[in-house]
């Protein structure tokens, strides 16, 4: 079944309901209306007959499952990119002219690339589908008058389905009837306290977090009971809007994808472009075509970069696992890097930067101010006077004077007893029965030194009065018992509530002694508003007695209570998000807040971490506001603003969109399903690994193991470090494959002997990539690496200035080669020795230059020349594999080299040098260009 969505919705069109009318949004109507259109009855519920008509007609509560292309198709879409086509095509003209081991090679790399970006896409398939468990339940529904349990699957609009506490909604419901119900709608709408139900009718324009006479599919009842009527299964539900929203994203491509795709993209045209200048200069030169073919081949195959896509997996991979230990897990590998260029993080607050645990602050009784320490719902803290602190002396003087006041003990007593939420330890972790508000209440009670359990033990609970969107307010009765079993003389009242609904209760108030005194009604709501202007959630206690045996009612509380107490709570920032949000503005990250809670909340936690500028500056928006501003101002207005309140999964989506459009690379961190859409659309998607979502999870590209903000500026760190690495890969190894290609090109036009092979060059690129360039990718972090801002996303794969350290290496390569080739053979060396030569030669100027990119602004000596142990042990294994092409008899009759003596060595070494004392030299003068 469809339905309107108004404001703060998605506008999809109406269907006809199951009475053939048009459907509105129910949550505006009438509860007769709402029967009438569906065609049920809101006591006896369907007849077993029309849900077995709905059941063909709408089909079952379940969520459409996407269907993507097959796994052929999967398989080839890892082939587009040009770099592949150009290593496909050279492997098949060196498998045709017979070159066995050169086309293997080539062959190699393209199936490892292939099939890690086949299990990359297979994997983020999966986002949508941990949205179907989420649907997956039993439900207890009324049909033909009976109670019955089903599964959640067979629903139909029109259903009948009763709640209790712990359930978890099946489907859409409007609510006909209910009793203190309340639901946790976290991870839909990203409020964090748990919103009590009511069957008020509300305006059409309620967005979804304010629709109290509704309940969800996939949220849970943490309190009371209830019965609603299927107004939406399956797609049609919130949760299935979210999912067409996640099917309608399409991800965004990482910067790094972006500029190798570009990058080999130029590079295959000039290879191509090369090689046919090649092809073309020989044939005019009067050379056999099918022999200046093979030579074209072996320049392509000189010049493509073998080993930059196995660099690119395994400097990606290190990257993995470095942000592995620091609790960042990486779901796709080229993520890694896009977290280096981001330039805005979007965080969800509730879980992310704060501990999403509701918590009690301060509290304050007619006696004074009390602070609350500890954080959470584990046992850890003290009650203090306020400013006393919590060290030494301090705390223990504190600790007494708070358990001096009466009234504190019985505000205490009345928040940990009037109370039906449970906090267990579950291993390492406090985890909450109930809501969270209660329990916050119960934590501050032990705190305090207050046994809720051994108070209820002795004074049972006789009576309650749950709290409702009406009364706003929860009491309980409790009659004391002598140890024969008999009654007391007196019964206790214990209240809290909303602080205008319990003043209304009171006369009196309760000093530090006991002693019941007027109430000063304007002071207490003084002190209310003040906690609450701080973005504190403020609750307040009253007590009283009854004669033994009265029974509980509305009616004899109302003026007859004594106001005990005020405690303010919230879920606290965690400790570590101040630093890590400054560290992210260092680095020059803006960082935004966006969440489905209330906006003074959500400013005050942002003012408290250093998001906003300072605690005074609460640039905040709406989901409404944002409704209001038109398309074309929406970039504009989302770029100054910082933080984004109660806001809808579709304006998260828009909100990300309208950043990127104003070229930011985003970051999104979320926990809950409300998040999925925009965790997906974002450049990267960072989902809560202990709080999230199974849906925010799947949605990601990196999961948090601590749900800890501060990892991401540390995964921003070492995602800055893998890029760094890449860069001085390429910068070393181009030289290399460009200097082959020109060494042929001009022997080609010159008209020459070839001074090095097709299978000699597949030596030189594959070893020295494997041995020299991938040490590369264990290069520690450079110091300044978070002072400086971000990169730009325009910003190519290679400055000017990089690509004239390229040229250089390359011109320098060119030469040394020619000079000593020319040099061997008109010494009288073989053809076979004077290659060999050749090829020491592009491997000992590589060595010597891979000193050089461990920094490409800095000296190999400033930066420690010991400090990448693995580039010693690289080139200590490429210098034996050179040892065994040039002196292995094996060796030389696979690669067509031969032995060479001292001085040819010599000679090979002074080029490398030499090299190396020019390209010093360059970096000193050019350093400042980076």
């Amino acid at each position: 079944m469809e339905k309107t969505r108004q404001a703060g919705s998605t506008g999809r069109r109406p269907a006809a309901a199951a009475g053939g009318t048009a459907d509105p949004a129910h949550h505006g109507l009438p509860l007769h209306e709402v029967v009438l259109l569906l065609g049920t009855d809101h006591v006896q519920g369907l007849a077993s007959a029309e849900v077995a008509r709905r059941q063909v007609q709408f089909g079952a509560n379940v969520l459409p499952r996407s269907r993507g292309g097959g796994i052929f198709r999967k398989l080839a879409r890892q082939f587009n990119n040009p770099l592949v086509y150009v290593l496909l095509a050279a492997a098949a003209v060196t498998l045709f002219l017979g070159e066995y081991l050169d086309s293997g090679v080539i062959l190699a790399v393209v199936l490892v690339n292939t099939v890690i970006g086949f299990v990359q896409e297979v994997r983020a398939e999966a986002a949508l589908d941990a949205l179907h468990s989420l649907v997956r339940t039993r439900a207890v529904v009324v049909r033909d008058g009976q109670r019955q349990e089903v599964s959640s699957e067979d629903l139909v609009p029109g259903d009948l389905v009763l709640l209790d506490a712990g359930d978890k909604v099946p489907a859409d419901l409007r609510l006909v009837r209910l009793s203190g119900l309340r639901a946790d709608e976290s991870a839909l709408t990203g409020e964090s306290d748990a919103v009590a139900k009511d069957e008020v009718v509300l305006p059409l324009t309620t967005p979804v977090a304010d629709r109290r006479n509704m309940v969800y599919s996939g949220t849970l009842v943490t309190a009371g009971t209830g019965a609603g009527v299927v107004v939406a299964i399956g797609g049609e539900t919130e949760l299935g809007e979210i999912h067409r929203l996640m099917g309608a994203v399409q991800p965004v491509a990482t910067p790094l994808t972006q500029k190798l795709a570009r990058f080999s993209m130029t590079l295959t045209v000039a290879i191509l472009a090369l090689a046919a200048v090649a092809f073309l200069a020989g044939v005019a030169r009067g050379q056999e075509p099918a022999q200046m073919f093979t030579a074209a081949v072996a320049l392509a195959v000189g010049a493509i970069p073998e080993g930059l896509p196995a660099a690119v997996t395994v400097t990606l991979a290190i990257g993995v696992r470095r942000m592995a230990r620091r609790r960042a897990v990486v779901r796709r590998l080229p993520v890694v890097e896009t977290l280096g260029s981001t330039t805005v993080i979007c965080s969800d607050k509730t879980g992310t930067f704060t501990e999403n645990q509701m918590t009690v602050r301060a509290i304050w009784t007619p006696a004074g101010t009390y602070d609350v320490t500890g954080s959470g719902y584990g046992p850890e803290g003290r009650i203090l006077p306020a400013g006393e602190g919590v060290r030494g002396a301090a705390e223990e003087a504190g600790g007494a004077a708070a358990t001096a006041d009466v009234a504190l003990h019985w505000s205490l007593l009345a928040g940990g007893a009037c109370n039906d939420a449970k906090v267990i330890r579950e291993g390492d972790a406090w985890q909450v029965q109930g809501d969270p508000t209660e329990a916050a209440m119960l934590v501050a009670a032990g705190k305090g030194g207050v046994d809720a359990a051994h108070f209820l033990a002795a004074t049972p609970r006789r009576g309650a009065l749950p709290f409702t969107s009406e009364r706003q307010y929860m009491a309980t009765l409790h009659s004391p018992r002598f140890p024969d079993g008999s009654a007391t003389g007196q019964d206790t009242v214990l209240v809290k509530g909303a602080v205008e609904r319990v003043l209304a209760l009171c006369s009196r108030q309760m000093d530090s002694h006991g002693v019941e005194g007027h109430l000063t009604t304007q002071a207490v709501l003084e002190v209310a508003h003040r906690f609450a202007g701080t973005g504190l959630r403020v609750l307040a206690t009253a007590v009283m007695h009854l004669p033994a045996g009265t029974a509980l009612s509305d009616a004899n509380l109302h003026g007859h209570m004594t106001l005990t107490g005020l405690q303010a709570m919230f879920d606290p920032p965690r400790e570590a998000a101040e630093a890590a949000v400054r560290a992210c503005h260092q680095a020059g990250v803006a960082v935004k807040m966006i969440t489905g809670d209330h906006v003074g909340t959500a400013a005050t936690i942002a003012g408290a971490v250093g998001i906003t500028a300072d605690r005074a500056d609460r640039t905040a928006l709406t989901g409404t506001e944002l409704d209001a501003i038109p398309a074309d101002q929406l970039p504009d207005a989302v770029e100054r603003a910082t933080v984004f309140a109660r806001v809808s999964p579709e304006q998260k989506l828009r909100l990300i969109g309208a950043l990127q459009s104003r070229g930011h690379v985003a970051a999104m961190t979320g926990d809950g399903v409300n998040d999925a859409p925009a965790l997906r659309q974002a450049n990267v998607g960072i989902a809560m690994g202990r709080s999230g979502t199974e849906v925010a999870k799947e949605a990601s590209d990196i999961v948090l193991t601590d749900d800890d903000f501060a990892t991401i500026e540390a995964a921003v760190e070492e995602g800055r470090n893998v890029f760094d690495n890449l860069t001085k890969f390429i910068v070393w190894t181009l030289p290399t494959n460009m200097g082959e290609g020109l060494v042929i090109l001009v022997a080609i036009l010159a008209g020459a002997t070839l001074p090095v092979l097709p299978t000699q060059i597949l030596w030189i690129n594959m070893t020295t990539a494997v041995c020299l360039g991938l040490m590369l990718a264990f290069e520690p972090k450079e110091p300044g690496l978070m002072s400086r801002p971000p990169r730009a996303p325009g910003r190519p794969l290679l400055t000017w200035t990089l690509t004239l350290r390229i040229l250089l290496v390359s011109t320098l390569l060119v030469a040394g080669t020619w000079w000593i080739f020319e040099l061997e053979l008109a010494g009288g060396a073989s053809l076979a020795e004077a290659r060999t030569a050749a090829v020491n030669v592009f491997v000992a100027v590589e060595l010597f230059y891979l000193f050089s990119c461990r920094s490409l602004t800095r000296s190999v000596w400033r930066i420690g020349f010991f400090s990448n142990r693995w580039v010693i042990l690289g080139v200590l294994v490429q210098a034996a594999g050179q040892l065994a092409i040039t002196y292995s008899p094996v060796m030389n009759g696979l690669f067509h080299t031969a032995p060479i003596s001292v001085d040819t060595w010599l000679r090979i070494l002074g080029i490398a040098v030499l090299a190396s004392l020019v390209v010093a030299v360059d970096k000193r003068f050019r350093r400042h260009a980076f």
